[in-house]
């Protein structure tokens, strides 16, 4: 999957099928929480708990719905980070099934420290380790306000 550093392939289930036929809409964003997941955990021992001393919240996402995907497909689901702020960043998704896109989308994160409720800035252990893994299509700003 052309620019995307982070695939992972996934299997349609019974469970992400709704009354249609084809896969719902929940399922497409369980799809990109667990190639999120995937993409934190190859950076190193992140999660979205933890990535460095706080956790990640989600106040956004984005959905564009090309193709209907059906039990069983075998799909490819592709992350990465698109834009990295100080204490945000957006991540790009791109799900194909045989080459042919699907689903695509976005998510905005926000670094988040749960114990006080409240956004903080992104760890550095995080920001160097998603900035050696891909270089990113936006560059990074001093002017984030954690949205």
């Amino acid at each position: 999957m052309k620019d995307f550093r982070f695939t992972m392939p996934y299997r349609v289930r019974i469970a992400d099928i709704n009354y249609g036929g084809h896969v719902s809409n929940a399922a497409v964003l369980s799809f990109f929480q667990d190639a999120r997941i995937g993409y934190l955990g190859t950076l190193g021992a992140f999660s979205e708990m933890d990535i460095g001393g706080c956790g990640l919240i989600l106040p956004e996402a984005h959905v564009l719905y090309r193709a209907e995907m059906f039990l069983q497909d075998q799909l490819t689901i592709g992350v990465r980070v698109k834009e990295l702020k100080n204490s945000s960043f957006i991540m790009d998704y791109r799900i194909e099934r045989d080459g042919v896109l699907t689903a695509e989308g976005n998510t905005a994160l926000v670094a988040f420290d749960y114990g006080k409720r409240r956004p903080c800035r992104l760890p550095s252990g995080f920001r160097d380790a998603v900035l050696s893994f891909e270089p990113l299509m936006g560059a990074p700003t001093d002017n984030d306000t954690g949205k």
